[in-house]
């Protein structure tokens, strides 16, 4: 009975194991690592379940939680990766991130959402229509309009429709009204 309660205490104590991630293979189904246990045992092709819809790869030497079914070595899966150096600090009860280890982050505050590109430009793509309901709309910096064509922000094209003329021809006087050319300025 002695044997049979040690073997059983030794399986529970082996069904969860934390490693240090050391390579990653994202281009399956499914992601496989391999993980460093101690000096002795690293498991290559360890199965990685994360959450629908969140997926990372996590840089070497990344925690890794590891689930075994039964204690079993041969049988895991990484339920869980994390990585101290990276993590994001301070937040407060009931705030949440996501980010990455070059600083881009997408933190929803208590205040508001914050969206840092760690010096990287943002993209949005394959959408029909952007809509922004907002009473103030602030940007600190030139908005440029058809940037991929004319390069030209919206405080040139101030400067051209603030000189631009218009050709008036056949001035009467008294009553009459007049319509003005189109500007023969070129933008």
């Amino acid at each position: 009975m002695r044997a049979y309660l040690d073997r059983t205490a030794r399986r529970v104590m082996s069904a969860l194991a934390r490693g240090l991630v050391k390579v990653v293979n994202d281009s399956g189904g499914i992601q496989l690592m391999q993980v460093k246990f101690n000096s002795l045992q690293t498991i290559d092709n360890l199965p990685r379940c994360a959450e629908y819809g969140l997926t990372s790869n996590p840089p070497e030497d990344s925690d890794a939680l590891v689930a075994f079914a039964g204690g079993d070595r041969s049988n895991g899966v990484v339920i869980a990766t994390g990585n101290a150096k990276y993590r994001m600090k301070g937040l407060a009860t009931g705030e949440i991130a996501i980010h990455d280890n070059i600083g881009q982050s997408v933190y929803l505050t208590a205040n508001g959402i914050v969206i840092n590109g760690g010096g990287n430009p943002l993209t949005i793509t394959n959408t029909p229509k952007i809509r922004a309901e907002t009473p103030l709309f602030e940007c600190t910096g030139d908005i440029v309009d058809n940037c991929d064509t004319t390069g030209r922000s919206m405080a040139d094209d101030r400067i051209i429709f603030d000189g631009h003329q218009h050709q008036v021809k056949n001035v009467q006087g008294g009553s009459s009204t007049v319509t003005s050319e189109v500007p023969t300025q070129q933008e």
